[in-house]
């Protein structure tokens, strides 16, 4: 079988405490993860300088190059993995076993990281409008007739993982040619990425002392974050508020992106719905960018019946088949909990869920190790019903009614909003808006992102800091 070592700062550590990790719906064993604990973690990063230190050895350039040399071994090349190697079509069929994906979605989002890493030194040309990268890498230096300097705010960046979508991996790719270690606690059902990511930088030349991989429980995510003085981490609203206020911990959340058709397009929104489609059910719903409200002035119960037309009939089909829409819930219990939460918040007037009747035998497709929620389409007759404000890990959406002049103040935070308008004065609200972070005007996909622009909050201001400096000559 698989065994996953932990890494302490690239040095394999295999631990008497294993967690088993198997297919989500035969109940075969696939891999067994070594589980890190609390106190190992806190030990090990008392040393975390030394992965800065190692990391500032590398000049910027040559690390830019050595990650663009991990992209091309990420998505073709047999790696390390345990005591054997791993070929991407392995990488594939496993983390699709674990995490319930379709394979074509793994292949998708594995796509995804190769692009990102091919592209690093755009991104971060963007990410630090335009920095000499060696200005962060010296701490100080002249631009421009200015001197500038940054200081970092921290030797590591602790990253707590989740297992729902492997694109959420896109976020720290950048973090290495800053010259920042790296300390990821996996996702339970996803070990796979973190893995063969840090396997491709080591091939690569990347210094092992960097990174450290710590596989466990919630008190191994809770001691990560406790002992790095920045981290990001990943989970639901509760996680949010939690962390709301701790100014060491960048939280992503919910997204509850959005569609927002203006009174000049609601009623051309038919030219629209393939775009609506993709939206809602690209990478089965599982990511924040997936609209999860369509918010419209007028026309919106012909809305919801024509989406309900194009995602009800989709139902579960094999991981390996390439028409899957749907991936699987491998959490007991979970799908279960969603559809009983939906079934609540029907009760509510006018609140009609559209797509019921192509769910002959229910929206639940329960099997015997897993799960599955059809896609699901909801009518709301206005923005002041609750099921206006859920979102789900699945291709669910609302379609809310609403008046144009009271859309901004209803949305409520939205991560991704795309807006169908050539109303110059609603454009110019849609960009005053606080509660919106990604603005798209025009007919583009909330799923379609441009990687040259930050996701939820720039990275290089997260971890560096701009202070007055100066030198005697």
């Amino acid at each position: 079988m698989i065994h996953f070592p932990a890494l302490r700062w690239g040095e394999p550590y295999r631990s008497l405490d294993v967690d088993k990790v198997v297919h989500f719906d035969t109940g075969e064993p696939v891999a067994e993860v070594s589980q890190a604990n609390p106190g190992i973690v806190a030990r090990d990063l008392r040393k975390a300088p030394r992965a800065r230190a190692a990391l500032r050895e590398v000049p910027v350039a040559d690390l830019l190059a050595r990650v663009k040399k991990a992209a091309e071994l990420f998505s073709s090349a047999e790696l390390p993995l345990g005591d054997g190697s791993q070929t991407p079509d392995e990488f594939v069929r496993q983390q699709s076993a674990t995490t319930g994906l379709p394979e074509h979605m793994c292949r998708m989002n594995m796509e995804k990281l190769r692009y990102v890493l091919d592209h690093l030194d755009e991104i971060l040309i963007s990410l630090t409008r335009r920095l000499d990268p060696d200005i962060l890498s010296r701490g100080y230096g002249e631009e421009d007739g200015v001197m500038r300097s940054y200081q970092a705010t921290t030797p590591v960046l602790g990253m707590v993982l989740p297992s729902n979508s492997p694109g959420v991996h896109s976020l720290w790719l950048p973090i290495i040619p800053l010259q920042i270690g790296l300390v990821l606690k996996p996702g339970p059902q996803e070990p796979w990425t973190p893995w063969r990511m840090t396997q491709a930088f080591f091939e690569a030349g990347v210094p092992r002392e960097a990174v450290s991989l710590y596989p466990g429980l919630g008190d191994v995510g809770a001691a990560v974050l406790n002992n790095c003085s920045r981290s990001l981490i990943f989970g639901g609203t509760a996680t949010v508020e939690q962390y709301a206020g701790n100014p060491g911990v960048q939280v992503h959340g919910p997204g509850f992106s959005k569609i927002l058709l203006g009174d000049d397009e609601a009623d051309n929104w038919e030219r629209h719905l393939d775009l609506m489609v993709d939206s809602v059910l690209v990478n089965s719903g599982r990511s924040c960018i997936n609209c999860s409200g369509i918010w419209t002035p007028r026309h919106g119960k012909a809305i919801a019946e024509a989406l309900a037309e194009r995602l009800g009939p989709i139902e579960p089909l094999p991981p390996e088949d390439p028409k899957a829409a749907l991936a699987a819930f491998t959490v007991p219990g979970q799908a279960a909990a969603i559809s009983s939460d939906i079934d609540a918040a029907l009760g509510e007037d006018g609140v009609d869920e559209v797509t019921a009747r192509h769910h002959a035998n229910g929206r639940l497709v329960s099997r015997e190790r897993c799960d599955y929620v059809r896609p699901t389409v909801v009518y709301c007759p206005s923005p002041d019903v609750a099921m206006a404000k859920k979102e789900y890990m699945f291709p669910f959406v609302t379609v809310v009614e609403c008046e144009q002049r009271k859309m901004l103040g209803a949305i409520g935070p939205t991560l991704v909003a795309t807006a169908l308008t050539n109303d110059n004065a609603f454009r110019l609200s849609l960009l005053d808006a606080r509660n919106i972070d990604r603005l798209n005007l025009g007919p583009i996909p909330t799923i379609k992102l441009n990687w040259l622009q930050p996701h939820e909050g720039n990275i290089v201001d997260f971890l560096f800091r701009p202070r007055a400096f100066q030198m005697a000559s």
